[in-house]
């Protein structure tokens, strides 16, 4: 079945009794009865199936893990209330029962950064940052470090570089650790990294799946080794997300393909556009025939998708101009997003990597004047033209 027909079938029409809903209900009770309590037994023991507690599962929860399990061709998900939150419980069952440490991209969403850095690190568990699109530089860090996990991106934010996955999933087989993957800027449209040797893959919700703009997500995708584990994590510490913002995601998860093969194609434009501006130093979108990973791009994403964000430096600008600039925007919305119907801007520098420190943020090549654009689904003339008029006023 094709990615188009799973999203809009998968997870619908479970049989709760003589009617069948056509689409997924909402359930918002937080417990559950049963005719007698030895049934309540089995459920709560995992020998029949059911739900009992809603910080466990939750029907409309269950549906949408379901139908994400599906596009990743996994075996089993976990929806959380934040792609943070989703971060968090991969690397936390990734790191279970491995040693207490973690090779990570030098390149990561700044939010990332923070966690390893401000929360794992000072729990006990070593992080050390490595060029994954190095692999000579990977096995020796993997060498080095001894590592339980390695984290990166498919497609890193926001300088989009595409690291070899499948030869970095080999690297971690070889060394028995486990690969978390932030996929949320690919999406399953265009990579599915446990099907290359990846354990956890993890998305923001938020972003392409979800799609609208209305509801805030995470979701982690594992293979059937680290499910269970994940689960049980997950039973504990109750990061689930709740049934109302579960109905929203499954909903628009429903267009997603055809959206993301709409902004994909906007993207193509708005770079290819971007890159003969007299005002723009330099485009960074995976499609660019000089781009530095443009061997594995051929060989891991699909023809014509190169995902949907477009990341660009505007000549010799700083603070002040980048402001006026993204002021003059009338189209583009202004927000710290991506992902959405409506094509976004964001200045990494203010917002995405915020946190992360200034000379950390220039070893990751993130300088004062990038901008970080996520295409939308309008006319691509229409997302070129406000571009136009507002690299005019600087």
């Amino acid at each position: 079945m094709k990615i188009h027909t799973k999203v809009v079938h998968t997870g619908d029409r479970k049989k709760p009794g003589p009617h069948v809903p056509v689409t997924t209900p909402i359930h918002t009770a937080s417990s559950y009865f049963y005719e007698s309590m030895a049934q309540l037994d089995r459920v709560f023991g995992k020998e029949e199936q059911g739900f009992a507690y809603a910080r466990y599962e939750n029907p409309s929860t269950a549906a949408l893990e379901e139908v994400v399990t599906t596009l990743e061709n996994g075996h089993g998900a976990l929806a959380c209330a934040s792609g943070m939150s989703a971060m968090h419980m991969a690397l936390a069952a990734a790191l279970a029962d491995r040693p207490r440490s973690v090779v990570a991209a030098n390149a990561l969403y700044g939010a990332s950064v923070s966690l390893l850095m401000q929360v794992l690190e000072p729990s006990g568990v070593a992080v050390r940052f490595v060029d994954v699109c190095d692999l000579n530089a990977v096995r020796a860090a993997v060498a080095e470090s001894r590592p339980g996990c390695i984290l990166l991106e498919t497609i890193s934010n926001p300088l989009l570089r595409v690291p070899p996955l499948d030869q970095i999933a080999e690297i971690a087989r070889q060394a028995k650790a486990a690969v978390v993957v932030d996929n949320t800027f690919a999406t399953p449209l265009m990579v599915r990294p446990l099907e290359l040797g990846a354990h956890f893959t993890v998305h923001s919700l938020t972003k392409y799946l979800a799609g609208h703009g209305d509801v805030l997500g995470g979701v982690v995708v594992t293979d059937q080794e680290h499910f269970e584990n994940l689960r049980a994590l997950s039973r504990t510490i109750g990061p689930v997300l709740g049934p109302f913002e579960s109905y929203l995601a499954m909903r628009g998860i429903k267009t997603f393909a055809l959206r993301m093969e709409r902004q994909c194609a906007n993207a193509c434009r708005v770079a290819s556009w971007l890159a003969a501006h007299p005002a723009v130093s330099r485009v960074y979108f995976p499609a660019a025939a000089d781009h530095p990973d443009a061997a594995t791009i051929r060989r891991l994403l699909p023809p014509n998708l190169y995902g949907a964000i477009v990341s660009f430096e505007l000549k010799g600008a700083e603070k002040p101009q980048v402001f006026r600039f993204m002021d003059a925007l009338k189209l583009i919305v202004r927000a710290t997003s991506l992902g959405d119907v409506h094509s976004m801007m964001l200045y990494p520098v203010m917002s995405s990597h915020r946190e992360v420190s200034p000379k950390h943020r220039e070893r990751m090549g993130i300088g004062p004047g990038l901008v970080r654009l996520s295409a939308g689904i309008e006319a691509p003339e229409d997302i070129i033209s406000d571009l136009d008029q507002a690299l005019a006023s600087i």
